[in-house]
């Protein structure tokens, strides 16, 4: 992984596993499908954060290894999921971490692969897997539609008080983005790819939504006073102009791939 931002969601784990969102089963039966995973599967699961994708694949019998850099992440990730006894969490940074067994049936990493070394990570996602194993990655977008009006409302709390934010930044529509497959395409150690799309909505009362931007990289990287007078301004603007609840809307794109034989031969 590269910054020094990915560093920041260990800061408060609690927040995380409460507040972060889950991920729809359709994701899940996605990856079963392409991959013809049976409750046999062996997967290596990559930044798994407090688990909310661990548990979806866990329940399917698959057996994780969960590799996360955070050791407060990785310690309630242990407690929230101690009775699937099959998931291993291992505490390090895959973008050094060497498995010791062997290869697995499916590489999963879900809202964390851009977090990895972008000239290491297809490679080393790849190489994890057997030959015609599967890589899953799940990008999170945040887009056009849930309440109306919210996004273009809070846009001046985020241009007063967070200085990296573009200004008249606005939200892309689902359709206007353009698939993330690009770096499993023009991989030669990968083919097969795929790319799946499913929108989803969270309502949030005002309290809820301002812990959820808490647990965000770009909100915990600021300063205190600068974090603290944002979350009051959005908080502010949900209360008087939207009665105390938004709802967001994300879009989960899981793209996947298979491994090519070239790459066994490696």
């Amino acid at each position: 992984m590269t910054g020094s931002r990915r560093h920041t969601f260990d800061r408060d784990a609690e927040r995380y596993a409460v507040t972060r969102p889950t991920y729809p089963p359709a994701l899940f039966d996605a990856v079963a499908e392409y991959g013809d995973l049976g409750t046999d599967a062996r997967v290596l699961e990559v930044g798994p954060g407090t688990g909310q994708a661990t548990r979806s694949l866990a329940e399917r019998g698959w057996t994780v290894t969960a590799v996360e850099l955070g050791a407060s992440l990785a310690a309630v990730a242990k407690r929230n999921l101690e009775a699937f006894p099959q998931i291993d969490i291992v505490v390090d940074d895959f973008d050094r971490w060497q498995p010791t067994d062997a290869r697995f049936d499916l590489f999963f990493c879900a809202t964390a692969f851009h977090w990895l070394d972008p000239s290491t990570r297809v490679a080393r996602a790849a190489g994890t897997v057997r030959e015609g194993g599967s890589v899953g990655i799940v990008w999170t977008h945040h887009v056009t539609g849930g309440t109306e009006g919210f996004f273009a409302a809070t846009r001046e709390c985020y241009e007063r008080f967070d200085p990296d934010t573009p200004k008249d930044q606005e939200l892309p529509a689902e359709d206007a983005l353009e698939p993330a497959t690009a770096e499993l395409l023009n991989s030669p150690l990968l083919t097969d790819v795929e790319d799946h799309r499913f929108p989803v909505e969270i309502e949030y009362a005002t309290a809820d939504y301002l812990a959820l931007l808490q647990t965000y990289s770009n909100i915990l990287s600021l300063s205190a006073d600068q974090r603290a007078n944002l979350l009051d301004c959005i908080g502010h603007v949900i209360d008087e102009q939207f009665s105390g609840r938004v709802t967001k809307r994300y879009l989960f794109e899981l793209v996947l791939a298979r491994r090519t034989e070239a790459t066994a031969a490696n």
